[in-house]
């Protein structure tokens, strides 16, 4: 990799906050009444994608005798208790702290809606006030979610940046595929349990966010 990283852009589920383990409570104690499992092989299909979407997979995936709607509906109770109580990934606080010291503009491209994000964000104002602009599931700007490029290429817009010079850190799949697509440079810290090849081709694969070296990246920022 030659080109020069101007900008970077985070997914937040699984990456900056650790929201992984609410899904998978929330999803298994609906799926369980019917005797059915939620594990990895579903999970890292529909991570990173907008909320209708997942559901439909797993409805159809698992022949749920009900709708995605309802399915959403009755998860939304244990996942708006569990969402304040998200603690940050190892390693991303610091992270995104240097990059704003080192004057790199920061984005947050999540599927999450604006009440969601608040609602999971809610205990972290200061840590999130790093960020240059914040891209969410409903902005009323994009169309199409992960894994279409666009909640990355409207980050981008809204930072004023070149997708070419963006670094985009995922740990989903489809948020790979996405970042790709808009043609940008991926690092991707899968979850343990995740099958890595799911995975489309990155830059970098890491075991947590901790690993990361700003020196070995070709950066256009203060120095370092």
């Amino acid at each position: 990799m030659t080109r020069s990283i101007t900008h970077f852009i985070f997914d937040m589920d699984g990456l900056l906050l650790d929201t992984e383990p609410f899904y998978t409570q929330a999803t298994q104690e609906i799926v369980g009444e019917y005797g059915k499992t939620f594990d990895w092989s579903l999970k890292s299909r529909m991570m990173g994608r907008p909320a209708i979407e997942s559901a439909r997979f797993l409805v159809a995936s698992l022949d749920l005798p009900i709708t995605p709607e309802e399915y959403l509906r009755r998860r939304e109770g244990t996942m708006t208790r569990l969402y304040p109580t998200a603690l940050p990934k190892p390693g991303a606080v610091a992270l995104t702290r240097r990059a704003k010291g080192l004057g790199i503009p920061l984005a947050v491209a999540t599927s999450s809606t604006r009440k969601i994000f608040d609602l999971k964000t809610q205990h972290h104002r200061d840590w999130f006030s790093v960020f240059d602009a914040v891209i969410t599931g409903d902005d009323p700007d994009l169309h199409r979610g992960k894994p279409a490029p666009d909640i990355f290429l409207l980050a981008a817009e809204r930072m004023k940046a070149d997708p070419a010079h963006c670094l985009v850190f995922e740990d989903a799949p489809s948020g790979v595929e996405a970042a790709l697509a808009a043609g940008m440079t991926v690092v991707v810290i899968p979850d343990p349990n995740m099958d890595r090849a799911l995975f489309p081709p990155a830059q970098r694969v890491l075991d947590s966010l901790e690993t990361f070296r700003f020196e070995e990246w070709p950066l256009t920022c203060q120095a370092l």
